[in-house]
């Protein structure tokens, strides 16, 4: 007597396919930790001082474009001021050292303080516009910060003269004035702000942050406070680009309102697109490729602003994902 149900047929087993491809988050974090790994071999094995302040260079500016992008790439937060928090921090740690004599890791900790509460007061300002009014909110608000420092406040600022002598860590017999000995300082603070990212990145309230940046009223329905995510967002950013700050005045041995000037927030923006947002690979590389461009053109041209942005143009139309959209599209494929 047949069964009322038809007999479920057994399925033909599969054939084996390709091996599972790797998360997009590990084989970010993997290629930014070999490019950290290269920059150590070069530090290692190229003993030019140069060299050096070239790596020097690129690791701070790299720790700025990763700052940027924890409110741009993560948040979806357009800011045209980042310039403020940037140079907040390099005149906040300069002010803790020569005036304050607090050591160096004190007024790291100084700078990133100044970056995270400008960024929250910016955020607490604009609370009420979002989009591209923000963005020009946040211009608007770094320009003033700049001019202040040029004009009312050019006692603690030095004005156009900037504030030379700004000291590097000191530790033992160490000669932390040789940029190949400093290289390792900013080594161990980049290597430090591509893990604390990448965790931020995949815990909770960077979870809710790439929600914000998704779709923020959606958000909102189920409960989240938005202002409070914004608040966190350019307070996060703020600290990390105070952070990039105060490295760099340290590494020129000099703080400047140059470093607040809105050309440093277009710098930043630049970087961050050309090596693909949202990403940990993106800001390296986009900084990597700006600065030997950029060192490279001068060479020859005085006008390598333009060359750059023609090179930026024609970037983000046949690469909308950056540089790292490539690289990783072809880690991940290996």
């Amino acid at each position: 007597m047949s069964s009322v149900f038809p007999t479920a047929r057994p399925r033909p087993a599969r054939a084996l396919g390709p091996v599972a491809r790797v998360p997009f988050a590990t084989a970010d974090l993997c290629a930014s930790l070999a490019v950290a790994a290269v920059i150590a071999v070069l530090a290692l094995t190229v003993r030019n001082d140069g060299l050096s302040f070239m790596l020097c260079l690129i690791m701070v500016w790299a720790i700025f474009a990763l700052g940027y992008d924890l409110a741009f790439g993560t948040a979806g937060i357009l800011s045209f001021g980042h310039a403020a928090y940037f140079g907040l921090g390099a005149y906040g740690a300069t002010w803790a050292m020569l005036r304050f004599n607090l050591p160096f890791s004190v007024a790291l900790a100084a700078a990133m303080c100044l970056g995270a509460l400008a960024g929250t007061l910016v955020a607490w300002i604009g609370r009420r516009v979002t989009g591209l009014y923000f963005s020009l909110l946040t211009l608007m608000l770094a320009e003033l910060v700049s001019v202040l420092m040029l004009t009312r406040l050019r006692d603690l600022s030095g004005g156009v003269d900037g504030i030379p002598g700004v000291p590097r860590p000191s530790f033992g017999n160490i000669d932390f004035f040789a940029n190949a000995t400093y290289v390792w300082v900013v080594f161990a603070l980049f290597l430090a702000t591509v893990l604390g990212v990448h965790v931020l990145r995949r815990s909770p309230l960077g979870q809710a942050l790439q929600g914000l940046r998704q779709n923020a009223v959606r958000l909102e329905q189920l409960g989240l406070n938005v202002g409070r995510l914004r608040l966190a967002a350019l307070g996060l950013s703020g600290a990390v680009s105070g952070l990039a700050g105060a490295l760099l005045a340290s590494l020129m041995m000099y703080s400047s309102p140059q470093l607040l000037h809105w050309k440093i927030s277009g710098d930043v923006l630049i970087m961050t697109l050309l090596g693909g947002s949202g990403t940990l690979l993106g800001p390296i590389l986009g900084v990597a490729f700006f600065e030997v461009l950029k060192e490279l053109l001068s060479a020859y041209t005085d006008h390598w602003y333009g060359v750059l942005g023609v090179v930026f143009i024609v970037g983000t139309i046949f690469m909308p994902k950056g540089l790292a959209g490539l690289v990783l599209r072809r880690w991940r494929r290996a």
